[in-house]
């Protein structure tokens, strides 16, 4: 076959075969990323994939796997709060990386409670090979029940008793918020306040567990809790009703930093100041901890890598590969201006 003859049109299977010196099983193997392939063959195949500009057919490699090489993000949020978090976008780009050399695509989902029904519909319908679960509440067991027929992997834990069985990525929320509450401690602050987030999360939960195990840690009061929903909006509602409960305290945990950022606000509108009569420590060193004025001293998630780690374990799962059913991932402290 000349080289006019093989590139007059697209390069077949059978071509990248010939030119790799392997059978087009072999090629068709690479391709799909068995594991059942020597070293030696993927880089000849890969190759000769890069000489001929060969491009799998899709459709075909659907047919003949039964699979669909789509994966679904699922945001159970609303639209508002999706734009308005830089955590999500941090994760995605994770899973996008963590994807980047599969043969997987993603589509992201984002489903608030109102279309929970039809996007659940959507997932056991056939259309993707497996769901990565981003934010999830305590209503929605559902997603859940999902993992009984589809691969599911959650980023956090989930809530309810029938995640036990749950393979999810998450950190140790618990720690986090002892960390950051200890460091207030250890700079002298000994009435330490905490906006909360929402108890329908497992963040929310254990960040509040976090805060008080480290003042009961240090034999001083854990009593004056505030509740939020982890956005900035929420951070001022709270802050305003912990000041209107007229009880003195000299620092702040905040279970995330757009809170914290909220919080900063009332507590100017009030005129104290941070960190001279409020300390303030937070979780997320984000664009809202970075750009605080002052610069927020927080517990800094990697959420690039769960996002990553996510997509990992759900390709794993989804080709029969054994993995963790639990990844705890590191946090750390970064100083800010706050304490």
């Amino acid at each position: 076959m000349s080289d006019d003859t093989r590139h007059s049109s697209a390069p077949t299977l059978e071509e990248v075969a010939v030119i790799a010196g392997v059978s087009r099983s072999t090629v068709s193997r690479v391709i799909n990323r068995s594991p059942r392939v020597t070293a030696e063959a993927i880089a000849a195949v890969e190759r000769a994939i890069g000489e001929l500009g060969y491009v799998p057919n899709r459709a075909a490699r659907i047919l003949a796997s039964r699979r669909t090489f789509a994966i679904a993000l699922v945001i159970p949020e609303n639209t508002a709060k999706f734009f308005a978090d830089p955590y999500f976008a941090s994760v995605i780009q994770g899973v996008a990386l963590g994807l980047s050399s599969t043969a997987y695509t993603l589509s992201l989902l984002i489903a608030p409670e109102a279309d929970a029904e039809k996007t659940r519909a959507f997932l056991q319908a056939g259309n993707v090979d497996g769901a990565l679960i981003l934010s999830h509440h305590s209503d929605d067991r559902s997603y859940l029940a999902l993992s009984r027929t589809l691969p599911v992997v959650f980023g956090g834990r989930p809530m309810s008793d029938e995640g036990e069985n749950a393979y999810y990525v998450d950190v140790d929320n618990v720690a986090a918020a002892e960390h950051a509450v200890r460091h207030l401690i250890s700079r002298g602050r000994t009435r330490v306040a905490t906006i909360a987030g929402p108890a329908d999360m497992a963040a929310g939960l254990d960040r509040v567990e976090g805060w008080r195990r480290a003042l009961e840690a240090a034999g001083l009061e854990a009593d004056l809790v505030e509740r939020a929903d982890f956005t900035p909006a929420g951070g001022e509602d709270a802050m305003r009703r912990m000041l209107a409960r007229g009880i003195p305290f000299d620092a702040l945990f905040a279970a995330s930093s757009q809170m914290a950022s909220g919080a900063l606000g009332v507590l100017r509108e009030h005129g104290l100041s941070v960190p001279g009569d409020i300390a303030i420590t937070s979780i997320d060193n984000d664009y809202f901890a970075q750009s605080a004025t002052p610069r927020l001293t927080t517990i800094e998630q990697p959420s690039v890598e769960v996002g990553r780690t996510m997509a990992r374990l759900l390709v794993d799962r989804i080709e029969g590969r054994d993995v963790t059913q639990v990844t705890i991932m590191p946090t750390q402290l970064v100083e800010g201006d706050s304490v």
